[in-house]
């Protein structure tokens, strides 16, 4: 075997090894956690195990289960409304101060203050390390013909007036400029807001959107018009008008496939030609927007439209 056959097969069973830790992480995180436990999972020992967490996720794995149970507690908290002494000791906290002092230092707020009023606050939202790293494949890195989406499936839904809470950047035009731009903390943000209409999506903004020095490519949530629970520093409030979009969906795939999957659907939508359903294109109407790629449910990508019986 070549030495970069070696490293590529390494740096696989490397990814795979983080992927077992986080997933043993999400399914004991309302029990006791230790080392040990995550070396188990990993297959290594309890050193390298740490050592590659945090390489591969750039987090140590204890900051990693703090942060993570704080968030899951926050969205306890906005939806439910129980005590804060049952949500601290549910997620593994000694003690209803201790947990207070760490939901305050991660949110800024307290918890009960949070419960009573929850606005935007920045959950910890981790992703599958196989998914988003790119030197993780499986096989070839090409798809082949074969592999490619053998149905999309197509709808034309309508949009209601509505709000939109964003972060833009600077030049992005994609999901991973976006993040090198921004960071990774604005999923966290736009999935704790309680009042949204939909999930958050990442959207190319039509060029009237778009102010001089800001990205086409931003990441925001959609919001009934009478929204007035704040907004984060950073972010902005703007108005979209009523419009109509043609959604696309793909068959679902293996998570770590996506960006693949996002490809071929992306040229299956350029070659699509909406007339044939009574429609054209009106780019200009609305943000096209992605769903977050989740592979059980296929990839999720749509464009406004609008009647041709309508010009």
């Amino acid at each position: 075997m070549l030495l970069t056959e070696v490293s590529r097969t390494q740096n696989r069973e490397a990814i795979e090894a983080v992927q077992r830790v986080q997933d043993y992480i999400d399914e004991n995180i309302r029990r006791p956690i230790t080392l040990n436990g995550l070396a188990r999972a990993a297959g290594y020992s309890p050193w390298h195990t740490a050592r590659l967490f945090k390489l591969y996720t750039g987090i140590a794995p204890f900051e990693y289960i703090r942060r993570l149970r704080l968030s899951k507690a926050a969205l306890r908290l906005r939806d439910e409304k129980p005590r804060v002494t049952d949500v601290a000791l549910d997620f593994v906290f000694d003690s209803h101060e201790g947990f207070t002092r760490a939901f305050s230092r991660q949110f800024g707020v307290p918890p009960k203050a949070y419960s009573s009023r929850p606005g935007p606050i920045a959950l910890f939202i981790p992703n599958d390390v196989r998914a988003y790293r790119p030197d993780y494949k499986k096989g070839d890195a090409t798809v082949k013909e074969n592999d490619k989406p053998s149905f999309i499936f197509t709808q034309v839904v309508e949009r209601p007036a509505r709000k939109l809470l964003l972060k833009r950047a600077v030049t992005a035009e994609d999901y991973f400029t976006y993040c090198d731009e921004t960071g990774c903390g604005v999923w966290g943000v736009l999935t704790s807001v309680k009042e949204a209409i939909y999930e958050p999506v990442g959207l190319w903004l039509p060029d009237r959107l778009i102010p001089e020095g800001t990205s086409r490519y931003v990441q925001g949530v959609e919001l009934p018009l009478d929204y007035d629970a704040g907004v984060p520093e950073g972010y902005e409030l703007i108005e979209l008008p009523p419009c109509k979009m043609m959604v696309f969906q793909g068959q679902p795939y293996d998570d770590e496939d996506f960006c693949e999957v996002i490809d071929a659907i992306g040229e299956a939508i350029e070659r699509f030609d909406p007339a044939i359903y009574g429609y054209e294109w009106a780019d200009e109407e609305a943000p096209m927007f992605q769903l977050e790629p989740l592979g059980y449910r296929g990839y999720i990508e749509a464009r406004p439209v609008r009647a041709l019986n309508e010009k």
